[in-house]
């Protein structure tokens, strides 16, 4: 527990208006978290949404960069899984107490974090997840961080409260532009449209982010990567199927058709790719490249 009075009080935290005069903190805010960069989003992400956050997540930590979250379903699982995966450090703030895992799915999650970031909130034990919690939550994403970037969001979703919530604080607001016929991509291109910061790559968000992000070799308190696990080779990497394969997802029929392969056979290829971890499947029979 950290008393606004306590020197490990995060200092970014004690600038917002209204600050909370308890934070639950479990695992540990560092001073090298006051770098740090907000990802929000939908919870009902697509997967171009889901891919993005993971990606910038990455990059951010690859630079020595602290990833704040919400550790909710969608936008904010992608962000901290991208932060983890690239060694980095992650902040999630929560809307209940810090015994209470929610979303339950996200327990993994919930239990790793502390040990590269910290779970914060200002919740006491306890405390259930209840709705008007999580918009008030929200003005502590923002106020940990340097700035705000949201993927994803439909018109009233509450990553443009914390939006709105940055902009009152004095945050960069950040957005990362979607398909045009999409309805989550209705709130950033809002914020687009508002003067926000338009998103493709990490260079755009450390371009409008005051001060500079060290490489992660540099980072202090940087965890080191994992190193990747050797796959064995069940199938020659110049299959039929991975030329058709991208980054959009495909449906089966779709693969079969542009094949011209039976649909037995494409599914055994695709089971054999996915072992390789090649190829991963989506909901609905819809297959990408996996990054």
């Amino acid at each position: 527990m950290l008393t606004l009075a306590d020197p490990g009080y995060p200092p970014r935290l004690r600038e917002i208006p209204f600050p909370p005069p308890l934070i639950f903190v479990k695992g540990e805010i560092k001073p090298e978290d006051s770098l740090a960069l907000a990802m929000v989003g939908t919870r009902g992400a697509s997967y171009y949404g889901l891919k993005a956050s993971r990606s910038l997540a990455r990059e951010l930590a690859r630079r020595g960069m602290t990833v704040v979250s919400g550790l909710a379903r969608g936008i904010d699982t992608a962000a901290h899984q991208g932060a983890l995966e690239e060694g980095g450090r992650t902040l999630a703030v929560l809307g209940c107490g810090l015994d209470v895992v929610y979303p339950s799915e996200n327990r993994k999650l919930y239990l790793r974090i502390p040990e590269q970031g910290a779970l914060v909130t200002e919740y006491p034990l306890g405390a259930p997840p209840e709705a008007h919690n999580f918009p008030r939550r929200n003005r502590l994403i923002s106020g940990l961080s340097l700035g705000v970037l949201v993927v994803e969001a439909g018109a009233k979703s509450g990553a443009n409260i914390t939006a709105h919530c940055a902009l009152e604080q004095g945050r960069e607001v950040l957005a990362v532009p979607g398909p045009i016929t999409a309805p989550t991509s209705l709130g950033p291109h809002r914020l687009i449209q508002q003067g926000a910061k338009l998103v493709q790559n990490v260079e755009d968000i450390l371009a409008e982010l005051p001060g500079e992000a060290p490489p992660v070799e540099t980072a202090p308190g940087a965890v080191p990567k994992a190193p990747a696990r050797t796959r064995p080779v069940l199938f020659r990497v110049d299959d039929p199927l991975l030329p058709l394969l991208g980054a959009e997802p495909l449906q089966l029929e779709e693969l079969v058709q542009a094949s011209h392969l039976t649909a037995p056979e494409v599914m055994s290829r695709l089971t054999v790719l996915e072992l390789q971890g090649l190829v991963r499947e989506l909901p609905g029979k819809c297959f990408v490249l996996e990054d």
